[in-house]
């Protein structure tokens, strides 16, 4: 008897029909994994399930326990036994450990809220979780993996039935992601069910119990984990076999357009110490050289910088084919107006105005193109952006589509044609493909290969290492702010990349 039921769930938004007849169960006890790629209707489905969309406002049914029910809001969803841990943790940080626990419940006596059982309430959620933190601790003082445990704490001290968890590991180092897994895995013991989202596969393969996959807003399948591949569910998210997910790029004789020596980055947080001490390279046409290295090891400050976006000092040596001396970028119109375009690792943060249109975001960084005298020319500057979201296949309704209403893969598509319109030289892409199903990760692959082919010179950084070995012609390993190595075709190999980052300096 399943404990959770949604029958025929459809919902709609202006435009678009984003879930359509969706059904999915959940048994008492139960890891249900839900994949698809961005634009499915995960994340949909699930703020329906978790009266984030109030009944009434979507089509079909929902039943707990066999019963139909109804949510207005997410306050009666948790009332419910359902609790939502959302991808951004919706954690006060300028508040305690204790009083996020209890916020919007806190328990009053005589007007005034009673401190000491709301300490008390959160040291028994805090041993529900199996952390060991001091209650009164502000939020903000804690790593992402710990808030990640309080969010679940203060689900179960609701006495949640059911988690839903939304990309609960994006943000988690590895060693955090483990024990997050480990811990599921201890609720499902204890009877608690889970849904659980997750672009990284073999997570899904390690805690699911079964695995729905959804395309298009619709469910195509439910299986058994045991029953399936990774291949088989990559098949089922994005409707066709990927089979080269890696498409690297043919070898183009170029000419250097780059080229970088004694590259050194001041830490902005501790003058006289460098995030980057003494980094040389040469970057040719046609080239993808890619940037392998642990978390901290200067991946980010090495094309922010060479963009003109550093936060500190910068020292050394950026010539450039048809430019000018060779001191660093002074700021990242100089550096746009030398052929760099540089798409960062985050997209909602530096890339995109959210609120704008895809047709705006897409001339923003070319907007003086489209002006003549006092006037924007808006019929060629809607040309332009419809020709390159043609081109990127973006889908939205249209250009007039607020960017914020896109999944993730076609919100980078956007970041990306923004920067095409520029007409670049060199492309510095930061975790491309961060945070994108594989249907849109394999288009990205290939974009680069195409861009590639067609001369233009890229610079990949990401923390995949398949990623970078499979699309890079040279991989530039750097480890703790120094260069450790430049490792050339069959060099770069797993094991000679991660030596090279672990190695001591």
């Amino acid at each position: 008897m399943p404990l959770l039921e949604l029958r025929g769930i459809t919902k709609d938004f202006p435009g678009v029909r984003a879930l359509d007849g969706v059904s999915f169960d959940l048994e008492a006890g139960e890891v249900h994994a839900l994949c698809g790629e961005n634009g499915a209707g995960k994340s949909t489905l699930i703020k329906v399930l978790s009266g984030f969309y109030p009944a009434g406002s979507y089509g079909g049914d929902i039943l707990l326990d066999l019963q139909p029910v109804q949510f207005k809001s997410i306050r009666e969803a948790e009332e419910h036994g359902i609790s939502l841990i959302a991808q951004e943790l919706a954690l006060v940080p300028e508040l305690s450990v204790a009083e996020n626990i209890s916020l919007g419940r806190e328990p009053v006596r005589g007007g005034l809220i009673r401190w000491e059982q709301v300490n008390a309430d959160a040291k028994r959620a805090l041993e529900l979780v199996g952390l060991d933190v001091d209650p009164r601790r502000p939020v903000r003082q804690l790593g992402i993996g710990q808030q990640q445990m309080v969010e679940i704490a203060k689900a179960l001290i609701k006495s949640a039935r059911i988690l839903v968890l939304d990309e609960p590991t994006a943000a988690l180092t590895e060693a955090d992601a483990v024990r997050l897994l480990r811990f599921l895995a201890e609720l499902r013991n204890r009877g608690i069910s889970s849904i659980y989202i997750s672009h990284r596969l073999e997570e899904v393969f390690r805690i699911a119990d079964r695995i729905t996959v959804l395309r298009d807003g619709r469910s195509v399948g439910t299986e058994r984990t045991s029953e399936l591949t990774s291949d088989r569910i990559i098949s089922m998210m994005v409707g066709r076999e990927v089979k080269t997910l890696y498409p690297r790029p043919e070898r183009l004789p170029g000419d250097v357009v780059l080229a970088v020596q004694g590259w050194s980055v001041e830490d902005p947080l501790n003058p006289g110490r460098h995030v980057l001490k003494d980094v040389g390279f040469e970057l040719r046409k046609g080239e993808v050289l890619g940037i392998a290295g642990l978390m901290g090891a200067g991946r980010t400050a090495l094309v922010s910088s060479l963009f003109g976006a550093a936060r500190s000092r910068v020292e050394g040596t950026l010539r450039i084919a048809g430019r000018e001396g060779a001191a660093p970028m002074r700021s990242p119109r100089e550096a746009i107006a030398s052929g760099m375009a540089l798409v960062s690792e985050d997209r909602k943060r530096y890339g995109l105005v959210l609120e704008a249109s895809v047709g705006e975001n897409i001339t923003l960084a070319t907007l003086r193109r489209f002006v003549h005298g006092l006037l924007l020319d808006n019929r060629q500057r809607e040309k332009e952006a419809g020709a390159q979201a043609l081109a990127l296949r973006i889908k939205a309704a249209g250009l007039g589509t607020v960017v914020n209403h896109l999944s993730g893969g076609n919100q980078q598509k956007v970041v990306l044609g923004k920067w095409l319109l520029s007409r670049p030289r060199m492309l510095f892409l930061d975790e491309p493909t961060r945070g994108i199903d594989v249907g849109a990760k394999a288009e990205i692959y290939q974009l680069v290969k195409e861009l590639a082919a067609s001369g233009l010179a890229v610079i990949m950084v990401s923390s995949e290492l398949p990623e970078v070995l499979g699309m890079s012609h040279r991989v530039l390993v750097l480890n703790q702010g120094r260069q450790t190595a430049l490792l050339e075709g069959d060099a770069a190999t797993p094991e000679t990349v991660m030596a090279a980052a672990t190695v001591k300096v």
